[in-house]
């Protein structure tokens, strides 16, 4: 039994149809322990070790069927001719789930150490392309997970004389005054999100994904959307938020009750909200801001009775997600 957020405890009827695991944010480095921009610890290498007791938590539960990082595998302050070696060594933790499969996406941090491409490759995307770091999957009849780029449009990651890098740092001018363009100060609500270290979905990709959530609505299944960035202002704060925040949700909401959760990292201190049209935004906590001897990360239970429920390990907050019906959703 445990805990919905609004203090009503449900028991579980039945065993869950899949279970999959969750982590965000490990961001290892072969580093001593340092201090975000704010003053919050960051513990570099124990980081690796929330990963690794991940793994043996998820092998020791029978339903989950595969797991997902949710992005920043390694830190920007890694030694750059160290990167290859931190994510490679990050990977191997993940090979040793015996579960399935693990599903990568990237983050600012991966980008600040290898090149997307390089990436794609090393992380294993399924990717449709070379280099395409967005991709969908279906793990179970019913259920269609779709993983973002969310720095498809970005000033980080790609060559500074490349036309998507000078059209996102035109992009930034326009809407940050700062000469640190990492810095939101002076900045507003929402526009705190136009700083570097976040990015957006491209035109490409949001068509991309009207595509797969149009099939999917046609099929009938549900869409889990696992993005580095949020995509809701009431489950993450002001500066950890896509750019283009609003016209990924309008994709969401032009397909009915087909999506049913977004699922994000990047926001270290975790966030939750359920927005008007019934989907659950759920921000995951950071593995990488755990002292020694604490964790953050969990599996996701799915339950045919429109029950969806992330069980938390200690610092990540387990979070019980009723879905609406399709038929609620569309008549709303």
């Amino acid at each position: 039994m445990l805990a919905h957020p609004n203090g009503v405890v449900r028991p579980s009827a039945k065993e869950p149809l899949f279970s999959f695991g969750v982590i965000a944010d490990v961001q290892y480095a072969d580093i001593p322990d340092g201090r975000s921009f704010l003053g919050v610890p960051r513990y570099y290498r124990h980081s690796i070790a929330v990963l690794r007791r991940a793994v043996q938590k998820w092998n020791g539960e029978k339903s989950v069927r595969f797991c997902i990082n949710f992005g920043d595998i390694v830190d920007g302050f890694c030694p750059k001719d160290r990167s290859l070696a931190a994510v490679q060594a990050v990977v191997r933790e993940f090979d040793g789930f015996r579960g399935g499969p693990a599903y990568h996406m990237l983050g600012n941090h991966c980008l600040y150490n290898l090149p997307r491409s390089e990436l794609v490759s090393v992380l294993r995307m399924p990717s449709a392309s070379p280099g395409r770091a967005y991709y969908d999957f279906s793990p179970w009849p019913g259920y269609r997970f779709v993983v973002l780029d969310a720095y498809d449009f970005s000033a980080v990651g790609w060559p500074r004389d490349h036309p998507v890098s000078f059209a996102a740092r035109r992009f930034l001018e326009k809407r940050n005054p700062n000469h640190d363009k990492n810095s939101p100060t002076g900045l507003a609500g929402t526009d705190r999100r136009f700083v570097m270290f976040n990015g957006g979905v491209g035109d490409a990709q949001l068509r991309w994904l009207d595509g797969v959530l149009r099939r999917a609505a046609r099929r009938g299944e549900k869409a889990v959307v696992c993005s580095h960035l949020p995509v809701h202002p009431g489950a993450a704060s002001p500066t950890g938020l896509m750019w283009n925040y609003e016209e990924v949700m309008d994709v969401v909401r032009r397909h009915g009750g087909c999506v049913v959760a977004c699922l994000a990292g990047h926001d270290h201190k975790g966030g939750y909200a359920v927005d008007d049209r019934g989907v659950h935004h759920r921000t995951l906590e950071a593995a990488l801001e755990c002292p020694p001897g604490t964790d953050a990360f969990g599996h996701v239970e799915v339950y045919p009775d429109r029950l969806m429920r992330l069980v938390g390990s200690d610092r990540m907050a387990s979070t019980e997600m009723l879905l609406s019906s399709s038929n609620e959703l569309a008549s709303a």
